[in-house]
């Protein structure tokens, strides 16, 4: 914490006396007070031409800004040449204003109304972050009132206003409150900020980016969030976000892949990522392909937003250089495909199916399961999405000759009739590091088609690769007459070649199965240490 600097001036006067020696008697000198000294006035600060300096006229930096553009809701899908309106302010007389990333990424055009004025102004972004949820712009035209930021420590019981346009309403509003809690969290389902300052100075939609200031009107903080129902506001402190918005006025994005984004996660928790609803054009997110609509599932391998936040997204973004290749996978969620590719690196294409590649080979019953789960083992080392009617589970560890050799996961309706037959549909899904010792998925896959080569027609070998995982699967057809199909997979980490195998065998006996095993290989994982 940054404590203030006392100044303290002192004045001292000293009387200066004199001594004379004596001779002839004098006459009687009339005796002259000494003069008493005037005050020194205090010197007038000057205010630069154009500072804020009150919280009345913050409303003359204060911004409203209304983007226009075409952007997918999860809700209510497409919405063509929409315009939301969110707020902001301005920091510099030339027109450069801070305001929040959601309010402006991905939008076509920019108006921006100042002080009231009822003819906008255009304004281009200079530079978004969306783990800090903020984003600098330069409106046309200069000459601008502009604000500063507080530099003191803001303390539960600072007396703050809230400036700006909720609820898209041309008003300038203002509200008054405190703070109330000087670091409260900042983890959202559209950002990652360590802490942030919660106040009850209310904020609703359209307050977004506007300035949270104190009786000087200096900047405290960013609105950027509330709550409604529980009257929850919160601020992004803007000594926090000083070196932020310097980077973002040089030009440059921050933590950044060029998405306006929300975490989203399934009912049932079989699906979680970053919602797309609209990317920023010739950002790597756009070169890589990614659209509107898409849920950002995957980055290097580790699966996304699984808490509802962008917590584990923005970690990531933070622990790698803007330039670094990184791998994704995307639910393109119009169509249902599964896409695989890398940001600055490999553009996305569709993943392999196994729903469209064997849906002639497995029999009638079309459709697909209603409801996914997801289920780990007895160790909670792995975990895999299987569908909610395959109620059996067994989670107990991979065992070989009497020793456990990995963690295990073997789910069906019916257990018994999956381990004994080739009619019951179902998964068995193994780890294990021993076997990874003893060679690789090409031997593993040797062996399995060594036991099945009697009972079933052999339909090839085929490679697998996903955005963390290697290796190839071998397709079985017909096995003791059944019309099933059995396809094993082994495959290892990219990253750690040898550390570990993958056994992933579906039993597939109609299309639903087909489509569930897209599901299964979309969300097996290892999540702990094996047994």
């Amino acid at each position: 914490m940054k404590s203030f600097r006392l100044l303290a001036v002192v004045v001292i006067f000293g009387l200066l006396l004199g001594a004379c020696t004596p001779s002839a008697p004098q006459t009687p000198q009339e005796t002259v007070p000494p003069a008493t000294p005037k005050p020194i006035e205090p010197t007038a600060t000057s205010v630069p031409e154009g500072l804020v300096s009150s919280v009345e006229d913050v409303r003359k930096a204060t911004i409203q800004i209304e983007a226009q553009g075409t952007f997918m809701d999860p809700e209510f899908g497409t919405l063509y040449n929409v315009a939301g309106r969110g707020s902001g302010f301005i920091i510099d007389p030339s027109g450069i204003a801070v305001t929040n990333n959601h309010v402006v990424t991905g939008a076509a055009l920019l108006k921006v109304f100042v002080a009231g004025e009822s003819k906008p102004r255009n304004a281009k972004v200079l530079g978004v972050s969306e783990c800090w949820d903020l984003a600098v712009i330069d409106i046309e035209g200069d000459g601008y009132p502009y604000m500063e930021f507080h530099k003191g420590d803001v303390n539960p019981g600072l007396e703050v206003y809230a400036a700006g346009f909720p609820l898209g309403d041309p008003e300038y509003t203002l509200t008054k409150g405190i703070v109330s809690k000087a670091r409260a969290s900042g983890e959202v389902s559209w950002a990652s900020v360590d802490s942030v300052i919660e106040h009850d100075a209310r904020i609703r939609p359209g307050n977004s980016g506007g300035p949270l200031v104190n009786a000087e009107g200096k900047v405290v903080g960013i609105n950027y969030a509330g709550n409604d129902r529980y009257d929850y506001n919160f601020a992004i402190k803007g000594q926090d976000a000083l070196s932020v918005i310097e980077t973002l006025r040089s030009g440059k994005d921050f933590e950044s892949i060029g998405i306006n984004g929300q975490a989203v996660v399934s009912e049932d928790g079989s699906i979680s990522g970053i919602w797309v609803a609209s990317v920023k054009s010739g950002s790597p997110a756009d070169k890589a392909g990614l659209q509107p609509g898409d849920i950002l599932t995957r980055m290097e391998g580790l699966i996304l937003a699984t808490d509802g936040t962008y917590s584990d997204y923005c970690d990531i973004l933070r622990s790698h250089q803007p330039e670094d290749t990184l791998s994704i996978e995307v639910l393109r969620f119009s169509t249902g495909e599964v896409l695989a590719g890398q940001l600055n690196g490999r553009a996305l294409e569709t993943s392999f199916s196994f729903a469209n590649t064997l849906e002639d080979d497995v029999s009638g019953q079309g459709g697909s399961y209603d409801q996914f789960v997801t289920v780990t083992d007895n160790y909670s080392a792995i975990q895999v999405n299987i569908p909610s009617a395959w109620s059996e589970v067994d989670g107990s560890p991979w065992i070989s000759d009497g020793d456990v050799i990995g963690a295990s996961i073997t789910a069906a309706a019916n257990l018994d009739a999956f381990n004994n037959s080739f009619d019951e549909s179902g998964v068995f899904f193994g780890v294990s590091d021993d076997i990874a010792k003893l060679g690789g998925y090409i031997q593993l896959l040797d062996v399995y088609r060594g036991s099945f080569k009697s009972s079933c027609e052999y339909g090839g070998r085929y490679d697998y690769k996903d955005s963390a995982y290697e290796g190839a699967y071998d397709v079985f057809k017909k096995c003791n007459g059944s019309q099933n199909v059995l396809v094993v997979l082994s495959a290892r980490p990219q990253q750690y070649k040898t550390s570990m195998l993958i056994t992933v065998m579906v039993n597939m006996t109609n299309d639903q199965d087909a489509a569930a095993f897209d599901e299964i290989l979309r969300t097996f994982d290892v999540i702990g240490p094996l047994p």
